[in-house]
């Protein structure tokens, strides 16, 4: 017999008469204690139960979602969830929220009051059993309520775990029951505040008769325990007004007020909106945000089945439910997007299965419009994409549904599968008929002409996303060719002349300061931006040069600190074509690129029209810059008795002056005259730049026709 064997054999007598056969289960639990690993001495002894509210207390993250600010916010939010659901059944009108002085929160509605009759199979009263026990409410299918924001009967039980104290007052029955806790424990405080000393008691106590002409109700006031929660955690005042804000949006016939007790001066908020979403969703908006189209109201109801237990907790397959439905969305002329989505008047932060209905019916149907519809999308143009379709959207997804399933505790996304396809459903027939009516078929093709031109606007940023960014001179490389570049790289003196043509670039060339003028020039007249969209803009060479060479991006991406170059001078011809390429470019500017022209750095050069020179021993040469300036200057010199070396030579373009010619008049910083372009009156800047360069026709031809007479056709250069 071996040593190992002859221990055992010690220490079970029987288990050496069986020869190590192991045939008595005694014998054989003895010889696996012996033999196991200390590892795996693992019992049932070793095992915890967490009975009542110890399972919050252990783990209040679980129930309340964090344990940082947000976590206090959320006790506030689960007892007045409770009075909300109230107000949804139909049973409560006012619900007030009291900020105390002493760090307590108190909750006060005028609804049924929490039942304070003892339920037959805890023998305790209801009062109690909501609040002290796990998993118990009125909200698990029952005829309490059809829907609510309580899902797993735990937020007000959680509330009372985390409490230093913890009061409850029900008015019900023409009585005042009261209630007070510690850590959930029942009992009495002999005193005001968590601080007063506390003996476990009774239970629901009466303390008195309701006033005549008062209403049932419940008053809940509690003090948290720091302990539960993270260092500085503290409850958002801001965070507790949005919520009391939003609510009231969502039930239009309740009245929420705040009283604010923390400061110097009690301060007090009432908030009521019998418009309910489309009140919401005109707050919701960015301010300054103008609608391109009426708010949408949407509202209905559909079923979908899903799995669920019934009254005795038996599961069954394929129960019918029924989803109430109510969203309120509308197009603005910005580029935000808002949506936000509740269930039983829950805020769903991360949306979830109603979210996905909307977006979805909104992508689908409106890409089929924007398809169907002529004239919008251009040969080999994709449809737009979701991202298009909300651009410049607010709006507001409600859904009431029985025993929403959330992702977790803090209700943060609705997973209830079935309801995607109600929201979905609901918002095709509503947008397809939206389309189609002949009171809002102008301001859906806006709407749709909008998406289309975000799409294109996306397109166009991620192929030239590039060309936003800043480029140095020794990027020059990725420079169009015909840039002719200056040395500086600050932008202190850098400018940047706009040519019109290779010939005056040659002269321009020869008669700059390389050291901080550059050139770049363009081949006659660029694309009326007016009449094109960015993607167009960006196609064009010309305009895609001009992007590049700034280096600071083109319509939203534009970047003014990225510029490379602290001015730009557009130096086109004195003639007519030469005023069509100035308005041209400055109407590029003005579309995308308008923060330039804010900042006052966009010019117009001024080159003469005619150069007088004198004869004698002291020539004098001196520019002018219109026919009658010419003549007037002809004749002051005339009378001063010089004569004047004749005929007077009138430039017809950048490229018939010298270099020497070109400095002194146009780019020399010192004697040139430039006009600067100003935006001092942006409406009526908006409106020319409508008339003389938008798609419209007729209003251009009327203005021309009505100006003609104050053309003087004697300077027409013909």
């Amino acid at each position: 017999m071996s040593e190992r064997t002859a221990t055992l054999a010690a220490a079970c007598p029987r288990w050496a008469d069986h020869d190590g056969a192991g045939q008595h289960i005694a014998e054989t639990r003895e010889y696996d204690q012996l033999t196991a690993e200390p590892e795996t001495l693992y019992g049932a002894d070793d095992l915890t139960h967490l009975e009542g509210l110890d399972a919050v207390r252990k783990r209040p993250g679980m129930y309340i979602g964090s344990t940082d600010s947000r976590g206090v916010g959320h006790l506030v939010n689960e007892i007045l969830d409770n009075s909300t659901d109230e107000g949804v059944a139909g049973h409560a009108t006012k619900i007030a929220v009291t900020l105390h002085a002493d760090g307590s929160v108190q909750v006060d509605d005028d609804g049924r009051g929490i039942p304070t009759d003892v339920h037959a199979r805890s023998g305790i009263s209801g009062v109690e059993l909501v609040l002290t026990r796990l998993h118990a409410g009125g909200k698990f299918g029952g005829s309490g309520y059809k829907t609510s924001g309580g899902l797993h009967g735990v937020g007000a039980s959680a509330v009372n775990a985390l409490s230093r104290r913890f009061d409850v007052t029900v008015r019900r029955g023409g009585k005042v029951h009261a209630m007070s806790f510690r850590h959930g424990v029942p009992g009495i405080f002999d005193g005001d505040g968590p601080d007063a000393p506390f003996t476990p008691g009774p239970g629901l106590q009466i303390v008195g008769a309701t006033k005549r002409g008062q209403r049932t109700g419940t008053s809940i006031r509690y003090w948290h325990d720091p302990r539960y929660f993270e260092t500085g955690a503290a409850l958002d005042h801001d965070a507790v007004r949005a919520k009391l804000r939003h609510t009231a949006f969502l039930v239009p016939g309740v009245s929420y007020t705040l009283h604010d007790r923390t400061g110097e001066q009690p301060a007090e908020e009432v908030f009521h909106y019998p418009g309910g979403l489309t009140e919401m969703v005109e707050f919701l908006a960015p301010p300054g945000d103008r609608p391109v189209s009426g708010t949408l109201l949407v509202t209905g109801e559909g079923t979908y089945r899903e799995n669920a237990a019934d009254a005795n907790g038996v599961m069954q397959s394929n129960v019918q439910r029924r989803a109430e439905v109510e969203i309120a969305f509308r197009w603005g002329t910005g580029y935000e997007r808002t949506v936000e989505c509740f269930t039983n008047t829950i805020r769903n932060a991360h949306g979830g299965t109603h979210r996905k209905g909307f977006e979805r019916a909104l992508a689908r149907t409106l890409a089929d419009a924007v398809r169907n519809t002529r004239g919008l999308l251009k040969a080999k143009e994709d449809a737009p994409t979701l991202d298009d379709v909300l651009e410049g959207m607010t709006a507001v997804v409600h859904v009431r549904v029985p025993e929403p399933q959330f992702t977790s505790q803090t209700k943060d996304e609705l997973s209830t599968a079935g309801v995607t396809k109600v929201v979905q459903g609901l918002i095709e027939r509503h947008l397809k008929s939206w389309l189609e009516d002949r009171k809002t078929k102008t301001e859906a093709r806006t709407v749709l002409q909008k998406i289309v031109d975000a799409a294109r606007v996306r397109l166009t940023q991620k192929q030239q996303k590039d060309a936003a960014r800043r480029k140095t001179a020794l990027e020059g490389a990725a420079m169009p060719a015909k840039l002719v570049d200056c040395r500086a790289t600050g932008i202190d003196r850098s400018e940047l002349f706009i040519v019109e043509g290779d010939s005056a670039l040659g002269t321009g060339r020869l008669a700059r300061s390389a050291e901080y003028q550059a050139l770049l020039p363009i081949r006659g007249k660029i694309l009326n931006v007016q009449k094109a969209n960015l993607q167009q803009v960006l196609d064009n060479a010309e305009c895609a040069a001009i992007v590049q060479v700034l280096g600071a991006g083109s319509g939203r991406t534009f970047d003014l600190s990225a510029m490379r170059y602290g001015r730009v001078l557009i130096m086109a011809d004195a003639d007519v074509d030469g005023a069509h390429i100035r308005t041209l470019l400055i109407t590029l500017f003005a579309r995308y690129m308008r923060p330039l022209i804010e900042a006052g750095r966009l010019y117009a050069a001024m080159p003469p029209l005619h150069k007088i020179t004198t004869k004698g021993r002291n020539p004098q040469t001196i520019y002018t810059y219109t026919q009658a300036e010419m003549e007037a200057t002809v004749r002051k010199l005339e009378q001063a008795g010089k004569q004047i070396v004749t005929p007077i030579p009138r430039f017809k373009g950048l490229g018939e002056m010298d270099a020497d010619e070109l400095w002194e008049t146009t780019m020399n910083p010192a004697t040139r005259a430039v006009r600067r372009i100003t935006l001092d009156d942006v409406d009526a800047a908006e409106r020319i730049l409508d008339l003389l360069m938008g798609e419209k026709v007729e209003p251009r031809r009327n203005w021309l026709i009505d100006s003609a007479d104050r053309v003087d056709r004697e300077v027409i250069d013909a």
